[in-house]
């Protein structure tokens, strides 16, 4: 099994996120939010089996060798995408189960996170970043 390196390209990233984005705003548009689906297995492998489906067939667009690129931190990034995956999850119950506000209040959430990580700022490093500073102050 080979090495998994310690940084992600930032348009494999990017890549994962826009899809998040595209897949909320479909959902809202169409209706049909079995969409969700989409962003959440592959959110669920790359947390799981280090292996996101929509950032390897990204992977093979990439011009430039993965390292030339703005790396992302792989730690960040898995805790990213597991708070992306529990949110995707609880929006796609909440549809199934025709509980709007519990879909809209989710999928508005994870849509707005992956937007504003788009524009720079990361949410959810901020989130990991606090909390990494919480435990050191209190062990």
């Amino acid at each position: 099994m080979g090495h998994i390196p310690d940084s992600i390209p930032r348009p494999l990233v990017r890549t994962n996120q826009w899809t998040i984005v595209a897949a909320v705003v479909l959902t809202w548009l169409t209706g049909f939010y079995w969409l969700l689906a989409i962003p959440l297995l592959a959110g669920a492998m790359g947390v799981t089996f280090d292996f996101n489906p929509i950032m390897r067939l990204a992977r093979l667009f990439l011009r430039k060798p993965p390292s030339a690129y703005i790396p992302e931190e792989r730690t960040d990034q898995k805790f990213n995408q597991l708070l992306a995956t529990c949110f995707l999850l609880l929006a796609l119950i909440g549809y199934a189960f025709d509980w709007p506000a519990v879909a809209y209040i989710f999928s508005a959430m994870v849509a707005l996170a992956a937007t504003v990580a788009i524009c720079g700022f990361c949410v959810g490093c901020f989130i990991r970043y606090q909390w990494l500073r919480y435990r050191r102050k209190w062990s």
